[in-house]
């Protein structure tokens, strides 16, 4: 590599530190909508109130996760095995929660046991077997002890229930990394993963209430992390639990924000920051029923975040007349469903459910576990090569792009044209704050043959966008100049993969402008917990999060940034023509015809590693993540796919 031109790449200019620009904008943002939530919920003074505001709460919930799947189908439930253990008995269960989506349980059953006896639903957290973990068995098993019954099922992406498996020269996914990936996928569809979980552990709530030996009127739900997700999203939705106890999981969202952590697909609810939503809601919404959160003290859940919420919900219980039904159990652990907790929670489902006070102790022998392989449902341990018609979250989402193509497809182009622009201007240009440029230029001499500037400007209030200036060293830097944009993940940073186009633009007579959005090349925000930042769960994911909290997106901030520039490019008035090229590479294309939809002035020039469609890049089994967070836009399969807009739209 030309020493020069590493140069160029490794440019710092020092008049701004940039680097932690877009995290506070992000930051400030959310801080106003979260002081505007807590404003709202200290309004709440009577019952009426609350009981409204319940309603609202659930209803934004539903809106934000794209609502429910259908829950008209028959479980089509079947007992695979029984198994016969010391003081209990374990049914392995498979029931469909929609056509073909089978769900691997397990039913734990007291030895002794009367007709109608309460029963809790045990939601799994990111343990890569689920259900059939030894962790979460022995966790199950302390509720058996109490005497109840107990429904274990697998979630999405754990257990007998991979979407990923592997294939010749890949490991199967499984936990967050598949979450994340059908994430992506129902962002584009304009719904979340989310609305699957829910929609699993309501069918489950189904399938216990069709079994004679269960109480309908007394169920309750328990799981920590992921499952404590699960759990709260149910005491949201589901009106017929009758007590629940949230695990590691409750906190403000506000603290968890500042602490820097990332959370799955299904943990991240597009809208509701900006509605002011938090954790509080989730518990408000399940007031005055009896509620334990569970919480452990080093968690990377802020315990001081767990406190708070509790304690600011408290009131709600109180105004209905229910003050002792909240509480909180905390035990001195890193993130896990300890024992104690366990012990906890299985005193508090006696009590609530059955009547019975503290029928366990930690000083009693825990009941005998089985091996695992005890609790499989499944002939080969996974769903996928069990049964050739099972179905998956990827399939549903394959589906609902297919059915938006036609959707858009059945419009006129002039239909299309107007909506699509309606909709783009909404989502780029709606929660921008506008401000003047403010340019800064350096110049930074020669690099082979090519003189280079340096421009600073601000793209909206409190975020800096910069680029290179480069032209042939020959040409005069005041005439007039035929401007094209060059757009790429790196941006300045990246300049000796994209030098060979650049020097053979700058041969022809033209100007490069090597464009830097928000966040990319020198403004690209300091890493987390040392992960990588492009890839999943690493900064730019994270901000990424934050923004669709807000009802934004980093893609629909960079277009903007895109539009900025060559509002600054014509501002300078200096250009040659009445358009402006732009040469965008790979998953960047995105940005560009987006602008170029919103903008007329742009002329888009594809690259050879261009994306030709959303839709083709986002729905293979095994898509890249590099880069993904930062092009995902909520709802553009409605609008638009990037082949019909280059097509016939673009006139």
């Amino acid at each position: 590599m030309s020493k020069s031109i590493q140069e160029l790449e490794q440019y710092v200019c020092t008049l701004y530190d940039t680097r932690d620009q877009l995290k506070n904008h992000i930051f400030e943002r959310a801080d106003r909508a979260f002081a505007t939530g807590d404003s709202a919920r200290d309004l709440i003074v009577n019952e009426l109130q609350l009981k409204e505001e319940q309603e609202v709460k659930k209803q934004a919930f539903l809106t934000a996760i794209g609502g429910l799947p259908s829950s008209e189908s028959p479980l089509n439930p079947r007992t695979v095995k029984i198994v016969q253990a010391e003081g209990y008995l374990v049914e392995n269960v498979i029931f469909e929660s929609r056509p073909k989506h089978y769900v691997t349980a397990n039913l734990y059953l007291p030895e002794q046991r009367v007709q109608a006896r309460a029963a809790v639903l045990f939601l799994c957290g990111h343990e890569y077997e689920g259900k059939h973990s030894s962790y979460y068995h022995q966790v199950c098993l302390r509720f058996v002890q109490a005497g109840l019954i107990v429904l274990a099922i697998d979630p999405i992406g754990q257990g007998e229930r991979l979407s990923f498996l592997s294939g010749a020269d890949r490991a199967p996914l499984w936990g967050t990394a598949e979450h994340q990936r059908l994430g992506v996928q129902s962002y584009a569809i304009g719904e979340s993963v989310a609305r699957y979980f829910l929609h699993d552990a309501m069918r489950a709530i189904d399938y216990l209430q069709s079994r004679p030996e269960v109480d309908p009127a007394r169920i309750g739900v328990t799981g920590n992390s992921g499952g404590g997700t699960q759990t709260a999203m149910l005491m949201v939705c589901d009106e017929r639990l009758a007590a629940a106890a949230p695990g590691t999981f409750i906190m403000n969202r506000q603290q968890y924000m500042h602490a820097g952590g990332v959370q799955d697909a299904e943990q991240v609810w597009p809208g509701l920051s900006a509605q002011g939503f938090d954790h509080e809601d989730l518990l408000l919404c399940f007031a005055p029923k009896p509620l334990l959160v569970l919480a452990v003290q080093y968690d990377f859940f802020p315990i001081e975040a767990t406190r708070r919420t509790v304690q600011r919900c408290r009131r709600f219980w109180q105004m209905l007349n229910h003050p002792d039904r909240i509480a909180l159990v905390e035990d001195a652990s890193t993130h896990r469903y300890t024992d104690r907790l366990a012990i906890a929670a299985a005193n508090f489902f006696s009590k609530e459910l059955m009547g019975k006070a503290s029928p366990v102790s930690e000083r009693e022998r825990p009941l005998k576990p089985l091996q695992a392989k005890q609790l499989l449902c499944t002939p080969s341990g996974q769903v996928l090569t069990s049964f050739s018609d099972a179905r998956t979250v990827q399939d549903e989402n394959c589906l609902r792009s297919q059915e938006l193509r036609r959707m858009r497809l059945s419009m006129t182009p002039t239909e299309r044209v107007q909506r699509t622009r309606e909709w783009l201007t909404a989502q780029v240009i709606g929660p921008r704050e506008r401000c003047d440029f403010n340019t800064r230029l350096l110049s930074l001499g020669e690099v082979e043959g090519l003189s280079v500037d340096y421009l600073l400007w601000w793209s909206q209030k409190n975020l800096m966008n910069s680029a290179y200036f480069l032209r042939a060293c020959e040409s005069s830097p005041m005439a007039p100049q035929s401007v094209v944009i060059g757009l790429w993940p790196g941006g300045t940073t990246a300049l000796q993969e994209h030098w060979s186009w650049i020097q053979a633009m700058c041969e022809r007579g033209r100007t490069v402008f090597v464009l830097n959005c928000s966040g990319v090349g020198p403004h690209e925000p300091y890493t987390i917990y040392g992960k990588p930042a492009h890839l999943f769960f690493g900064v730019i994911h994270k901000l990424t999060d934050d923004l669709l909290w807000l009802g934004d997106s980093l893609a629909a901030l960079r277009t903007y940034d895109l539009m900025r520039s060559v509002e600054l490019l014509f501002a300078t008035q200096q250009l040659i023509g009445e358009k402006i090229e732009l040469y965008a590479v790979g998953l960047f294309e995105i940005y560009a015809v987006l602008a170029s939809i919103l903008d007329k002035r742009i002329v888009h020039l594809t690259s050879e590693t261009a994306i030709t469609s959303i839709s083709e890049e986002l729905f293979g089994r095994f898509f890249a993540e590099e880069d993904i967070m930062s092009v995902v836009f909520p709802e553009v399969l409605k609008y638009l796919d990037l082949t019909e807009w280059k097509g016939s739209l673009s006139t």
